[in-house]
């Protein structure tokens, strides 16, 4: 081989490998099927930002007995949700939103106790005596309601697993202590969830 055609295959190779950077970047949610394959899914219809510190496919028996209802995870560090059906068959991996601090977040074992559609956001009175200036409702279906499309009501007050219309929230600090998904992400979820599935915060 000549020098000028390993330069000419070198030059392929590294455009090819960095074409190949930028498609795995811009695909941030996994799934598994049921026999046992990898599916990446879309990243939302929107671009999408590093902000993801840790993205790795995990196992449900580290954190749970069982997947009775399904089971839900969500690493507050690596800023994932992780979702297991109760059979098993299907695994999915999300980017999530996680609280701006540690006075905000909360861990421990919780469950999905209500299913909400186009839910109606108010703010907490903490969350109303930081930031008075904000709306005391903002009605469901709006475009600036800050639970987006669907919400999974949890057993603490307060708490949601929910959507967002700010894409730019997804992979940071940046909620009041709710976990945010993609609008289009938190949709499946919700079609997969039920009351009575098992979450985890870690």
């Amino acid at each position: 081989m000549t020098a000028e055609n390993r330069k000419s295959l070198n030059r392929r190779l590294f455009l090819g490998g960095a074409a190949a950077l930028t498609s795995a970047a811009a695909l941030p949610a996994f799934g598994q099927t049921l026999d046992g394959s990898t599916e990446m899914l879309p990243a939302a219809g929107s671009q999408v930002r590093n902000n993801v510190s840790s993205f790795r496919m995990l196992e449900w028996q580290d954190y749970f007995d069982n997947t009775r209802n399904g089971a839900i995870l969500v690493d507050i560090t690596s800023r994932a949700l992780h979702f297991w059906s109760e059979d098993q068959s299907i695994y999915r991996l999300y980017p999530t939103s996680v609280p701006l601090s540690e006075e905000l977040t909360r861990r421990g074992r919780t469950e999905v106790v209500q299913k909400v559609v186009n839910p109606t956001w108010r703010p907490t009175p903490s969350m109303r005596e930081r930031n008075p200036e904000w709306p005391e409702v903002v009605e469901g279906g709006a475009p600036d309601n800050p639970l987006g499309t669907r919400a999974l009501y949890l057993s603490w007050t307060y708490y949601r697993i929910h959507g967002t219309h700010d894409t730019r929230k997804i992979g940071r600090r940046s909620s009041n202590g709710c976990v945010g998904l993609y609008n289009e992400h938190i949709q499946e979820l919700f079609n997969m969830a039920k009351v009575g599935t098992q979450v985890l915060l870690i």
